[in-house]
């Protein structure tokens, strides 16, 4: 335990119980976070048609559980995060099927209520970069490496791109797409691709400190700032602003806000209930 009373990441995950398990993905709830760990460290962590089942169904639960305050992404080992599609799944005759459904995780993914943390140790590649980028936060260890990789096969990032472009600007992203390079932790970090770099040996730590910080916060202003967030995106100046003010009356108007408020001015630590 730590000195918070919170496990650590590495506690968490080093007890032989989950609330739900498969050869695939992992699923635990703890210390008010949603566990979500691609369980194939053998292949890198590749990504199966089951597993993107897996993750929905995972999704549906975090998201209507109220003891989950944030979920977090991350791989079996320290090896890879996740390395994509196993190769033949997209080729198969359900191929098409098993894009649409990747492509309907990511968006959830991206626009999840509840904040969305990656733990990012060792290769982070092609659809496991989608993964990555859907989140809102990403920690990553100083031996991490990102790409894209998909045009050295004579395919190409399709969904993911959509994602890219969304984060990196549109130069950088090309010469992401079209090189299919590795690149590395602190390069990825000067793009945009991901929030923070530690050492490896602090990786652990840096994570459980997210995850502590975004326990601490109102769900209920989380989940309709973040709703406001997504929607203001694809507005353009005016239109947003007009939205936006009247999601900050929805958002002043929460229990939670009136107890932030009064905890402030009473010096002392916010209880949020998320109402």
């Amino acid at each position: 335990m730590t000195g918070s009373g919170r496990e650590s990441f590495k506690e968490i995950f080093s007890k032989e119980e989950t609330l739900m398990s498969d050869e695939h993905l992992l699923y635990r709830v703890e210390n008010n976070t949603a566990y979500i760990t691609i369980n194939r460290e053998k292949q890198r962590n590749a990504i199966t048609p089951e597993a993107i089942e897996l993750f929905h169904d995972y999704l549906d639960r975090a998201g209507t559980d109220p003891d989950v305050r944030a979920v977090l992404v991350t791989g079996a080992g320290d090896k890879a995060f996740c390395t994509g599609a196993q190769l033949g799944d997209g080729l198969s005759s359900d191929g098409r099927k098993v894009f649409a459904r990747y492509a309907d995780l990511l968006k959830r993914l991206a626009t999840f209520p509840k904040p969305t943390v990656a733990r990012v140790k060792g290769f982070c590649l092609a659809g496991g970069t989608g993964f990555m980028l859907a989140c809102d936060i990403v920690v990553a260890s100083d031996d991490s490496s990102f790409g894209t990789p998909e045009v050295n096969v004579g395919l190409w990032p399709m969904m993911i791109g959509a994602l890219i472009f969304r984060n990196v600007p549109r130069k950088k992203a090309m010469e992401m797409i079209l090189l299919g390079e590795r690149i590395r932790a602190a390069e990825a970090l000067a793009m945009g691709l991901i929030t923070r770099v530690v050492p490896a040996v602090d990786l652990d730590g840096a994570v459980d400190a997210v995850l502590k910080n975004l326990a601490a916060k109102s769900p209920i202003g989380m989940k309709i700032g973040k709703e406001a967030f997504h929607a203001a995106e694809g507005m353009d100046l005016e239109e947003a602003l007009d939205y936006l003010s009247i999601k900050i009356a929805e958002v002043a108007s929460t229990e939670d806000a009136r107890e932030g408020i009064t905890a402030f001015i009473e010096k002392r630590q916010p209880v949020f209930r998320g109402r």
